[in-house]
This record gives C-alpha cells, structure tokens and sequence, in this order.
C-alpha cells in the first residue's frame, strides 16, 4: 500500500511568511520518507466546511512548481484540477510543464468545480453540473489529444481548438496519468471508465469503497475498458495518527479490494511538518508491510 500525503491547508504556522518553509519542508520530508505522491487542493479560497475562507490558500499548479524543485521521487498533482478554473488547452500546457520540470513526476488530477463561492468572487463562470460534467469530458479529450501526435484541430461543444500543439512534450510515456476524482456513480464513474487511467475515491468505510468500485467495474464492462488498468486510490477521512494500528488494518481492508495508494491529510490546526514527520515514523512502515 502506497501511501500520498494532501497538502490542504496554508494556515498552520500562522505566519504568511512560514509558508513557504513550511510547504518546502513538509514535501521534502515526504519526498525523503518514501511517500509516493504530493498533492495539494485547486482552490482560491479555502474551503468553508474546514475553516473560513479567507484563510491564506496557494494557487495549485505554481505550488507543484515550487515543490517540484525541493523533491525529486513523489508524483505530483492537484486533488483535483477543478474543470471550470483554465482553458483545457492551457491545462494542458500546465501539467507538461510541471512534467517536464519534475523531470517525468507529474499527474492529472481533474474533476468537476463545485466551490461556487470562490467562483462568482473571482469571475469563474458558474455553469450547471450537468455542462461541468460536458467541459469535463471535453478537457480530458482535449488533454489527451495535446498528449498525442494529432496537432489538429479539435471540435467540440463547450471548446474549440484549431490547433493542438504541445511542444515540448511531456516526459511521462504516453502522457500524465489522468486521474479523475470522485465517486458519482452515473457520470464521474463512467468518465474513468471511459477516460481514466487511476480514480480518487474518498476512504470512508471498506464497504462504501467496494461498492464504489462494483460501480466503476460494470461502466468499465460497458465501455469495454480493462478494470484491472484503472489505479484506484482513496483519500483517508480519519488521522492516521490517532490510531496508527487501526489505520494499517483499515488500509489492508482497503487494499484486499484493490486501492493500491490511500491518501492523508493533516487536521485543521495540526502543523504539516509535524504531521509529516510522525505519519513517516509511525503509519508509512506498518503501510509498506502491506501487499
């Protein structure tokens, strides 16, 4: 079981001027434990079920740039790109560059916005659900095109490209790993079927996650798409620290259901370095035991 550590939050040490330490420090440890991935959020605000939203909060993809250059194993990504935030083609352009300069490290965390609040207050269209999910499928056809030899034009409803070039190309063979995030049954679920190449499922309970994943098996056997190819991981809802035992035999539970990398996050509050630190020494080791 691989294990990912989600950078959410800006906020602990309470000084602006410690974030930057804290963030470069808290990715290197991770980098340097054995963590597979670093991810941080897509948002301009934080969001308001953890705390307040003007809490300090980092734009996603110049973040992964600053931590590209202090790590140099763990792949990086945003949990998630929210669909509505860049033109697809620029998105495109976004994640190969944080590719090339990880040296090959880079993933294509994308799903659909929600956060409409930070929308309407930076002057993001807010579009319905049902034409998030269009853009969405449209991006991950207009990313992989960018990824792929046909510089063309591409045509579609919500986007139009009349050309698609993407020079350099990334590094990672044939493109970024796309991993789409959530566990909606009728439209995220068939998009990994369809598009995906790892989903991102929230960890609530062993029972809630194989059930999720019965639903992705039957899109995957309507699409004729290889189940076995899609990398299923899940983001913990629980510290891992409060029960480190607990956490393993959960874990375990979750991967004999197939999730190969479970995702933890500091509490509000909790400094990132110390959590960290303590996730490395106390959860990491009892989580590589586990096949």
């Amino acid at each position: 079981m691989k294990l990912g550590l989600h950078y959410w939050t800006y906020s602990t040490p309470g000084d602006v001027r410690s974030i930057a330490p804290t963030l470069e420090r808290s990715a290197w440890l991770a980098d340097q434990a054995g963590f597979a991935s670093f991810t941080v959020m897509d948002h301009y605000f934080q969001m308001e079920q953890q705390g307040e939203a003007t809490e300090p909060m980092l734009e996603g993809y110049t973040a992964l740039g600053y931590v590209a250059g202090h790590t140099s194993r763990a792949t990086l990504g945003l949990m998630v790109t929210g669909v509505m935030y860049r033109y697809p083609g620029l998105l495109a352009k976004i994640v190969t560059t944080l590719d090339v300069l990880s040296e090959g490290r880079a993933r294509l965390g994308i799903g659909a916005s929600w956060y409409e609040r930070e929308q309407r207050a930076l002057g993001v269209p807010v579009v319905p659900v049902a034409e998030r999910f269009e853009r969405l499928e449209e991006t991950i056809q207009i990313c992989q095109q960018m990824w792929s030899d046909n510089d063309g034009p591409y045509q579609g409803k919500h986007y139009q490209l009349a050309e698609t070039i993407c020079s350099p190309a990334p590094i990672t063979r044939p493109h970024p790993p796309i991993l789409i995030g959530g566990g909606g049954e009728q439209k995220t679920l068939r998009l990994v079927a369809k598009y995906g190449d790892a989903c991102n499922l929230f960890a609530t309970t062993p029972d809630d996650i194989a059930h999720k994943l019965d639903v992705l098996r039957t899109h995957c056997t309507n699409e004729g798409t290889d189940y076995d190819r899609i990398t299923k991981t899940a983001l913990a809802t629980v510290d891992p620290l409060d029960d480190p035992d607990g956490f393993a035999a959960a874990a375990e539970q979750y991967a004999k259901l197939g999730i190969t990398e479970l995702g933890v996050m500091p509490n509000p509050g909790q400094n990132p370095v110390e959590f960290t630190e303590k996730v490395a020494q106390q959860v990491l080791p009892r989580l590589s035991a586990i096949g």
